[in-house]
């Protein structure tokens, strides 16, 4: 089963629009692609819903309750932290298919 993976920041069109296309590149790359649905939006309209998602990668701030399942996503922007930013997505992806 494919994870899903929602992308998310403040209004769910600027920042990650940029990342969610930096992720699609990286997962074609990694051959990772069919093993996840990805999903883009704003904080505001999914912070009630980030338990139905298997990840969440967000550029903005979240609730502290919620951090647990949150990536932080600044990193695919800027360029600093990206490789550990990958290969924590790359865990969560591969977790339940060891």
């Amino acid at each position: 089963m494919a994870k899903k993976i929602l992308v998310i920041c403040g209004t769910g069109v600027a920042t990650s629009t940029i990342v969610i296309e930096r992720l699609k590149d990286w997962l074609k790359k990694e051959n990772l692609a069919n093993k996840v649905t990805l999903f883009q939006s704003s904080v505001a309209n999914e912070i009630g819903r980030l338990d139905t998602y298997d990840m969440v990668v967000s550029t903005t701030i979240v609730p502290d309750e919620k951090k647990d399942k949150v990536i932080d996503g600044v990193p695919l922007l800027s360029g600093i932290g990206t490789e550990e930013t990958y290969q924590r997505i790359r865990e969560k992806i591969l977790q339940e298919d060891k």
